[in-house]
């Protein structure tokens, strides 16, 4: 492993876990080779960049002791030229708005230097004033048109009346010799409500392989937080639980408070959650995982029937990016699927929609048929 791969041929190839550790040096140390960070990160073409060093961030915390892990990423800050960058404000206004830097600058936070931290938050918020400049008119569109349209009363306001459902409502009413429609039954959209009508608790995976949904999820909460309407919740895990619900009034805050991991425990996550359901029939609970579960699979399963049960909405998103299919646990998708737990890839784009079927209390199933998105098949 000291010899580095090039001497696979001479002393033979690694396997198992020392292969795996081998890689994740390798990516670093071998920089310049085609599967290190460095090469990755220098590397042209039209197609999007890849989550590389975030990803490798989180693998390096599944096999190396804190004190090693913190020299690994001091050294990445080093090769990959993150330091410079940072250290040179004329650099950022070249800076083009980009998911995956701000992926690896979260990865990154706990050893950027303290004088260069505010730098760091520069960027990122860059990056997520251009996110929400492009996400957070169609959300607020799509949640509150849902909202409004949720709740129905019989006894509208003029300016309160679905003139299309009271047509439909009445059309038995028909009267030929007026050529109308006489309405007996109005059919109005709700009136605003003095408390939240719906509830949302976001639960994000922040394991590396999931960093792009990470920046995206927390872009969503922060909108959703703003409408009175939505009592949001935000938590993030890996093998520890971290709720990020009072720092929701900035996504740049909300990013710095997420640690991107190795390990993850979605048992642990979803028990957290459960506990903070106040009203199951009006919460929407989204899980952002990839399902490859560190923590006790039957367990989990038991409380997704249990959430299913008491009337919560509960829908896993494999990813939440534009990174195409994910990878994921088939085998744990098609479970969940099978106790009423929808599982499939969103895009961003897709995001808002999916929250409005949601408080319609749409067939997700079907929504996501609509929309050209694969759900998880259930398990036989």
């Amino acid at each position: 492993m000291v010899l580095g791969s090039e001497a696979a041929t001479h002393c033979g190839a690694l396997t198992g876990r020392a292969a795996e550790l081998d890689q994740a040096l390798a990516a670093l140390y071998e920089a310049d080779g085609p599967g290190g960070l460095q090469a990755r990160e220098r590397r042209g073409g039209r197609g999007g960049s890849s989550p590389s060093v975030a990803r490798w961030l989180g693998d390096i915390r599944k096999y190396f002791p804190s004190s090693v892990v913190q020299v690994l990423q001091r050294d990445a800050m080093e090769r990959l030229n993150l330091r410079d960058m940072l250290l040179q404000p004329e650099m950022l206004e070249s800076v083009q708005p980009d998911v995956h830097l701000v992926a690896n600058l979260m990865a990154l936070s706990h050893v950027i230097p303290a004088g260069t931290k505010d730098t760091a938050r520069m960027v990122v918020r860059r990056v997520v004033d251009d996110l929400m400049k492009r996400l957070e008119d169609p959300m607020r569109s799509a949640v509150s048109g849902a909202l409004d349209r949720s709740q129905r009363n019989r006894r509208p306001r003029h300016a309160e009346i679905d003139w299309n459902r009271t047509i439909r409502a009445n059309l038995r009413h028909w009267q030929p010799d007026l050529r109308t429609v006489v309405p007996e039954t109005l059919v109005g959209f709700g009136r605003k409500a003095r408390r939240p009508q719906r509830e949302v608790v976001l639960c994000i995976d922040q394991s590396g392989s999931m960093a792009n949904s990470v920046v995206y999820a927390s872009i969503f909460g922060a909108v959703l937080a703003s409408l009175p309407a939505v009592a949001t919740k935000l938590v993030v895990f890996d093998t520890a639980i971290v709720d990020l619900t009072e720092q929701l009034d900035d996504p740049v805050d909300v990013l710095f408070g997420v640690q991107l991991g190795g390990g993850t425990d979605i048992n642990g996550a979803v028990g957290y959650c459960q506990s903070l359901i106040k009203e199951p029939r009006n919460t929407i609970f989204v899980l952002i995982s990839d399902l490859y579960e560190g923590g006790v699979e039957a367990n989990l399963l038991r409380r997704a029937a249990e959430l299913v049960d008491s009337g919560v909405q509960f829908i896993t998103l494999l990813a939440l990016s534009d990174e195409g299919a994910p990878a994921y646990d088939h085998a744990l998708a098609a479970k969940l699927a099978a106790l009423g737990v929808p599982s499939f890839a969103c895009t961003p784009d897709a995001f808002p929609q999916l929250m409005a079927a949601a408080i319609r209390r749409d067939d997700i199933n079907a929504w996501a048929a609509t929309q050209g998105l694969v759900t998880s098949a259930k398990a036989r």
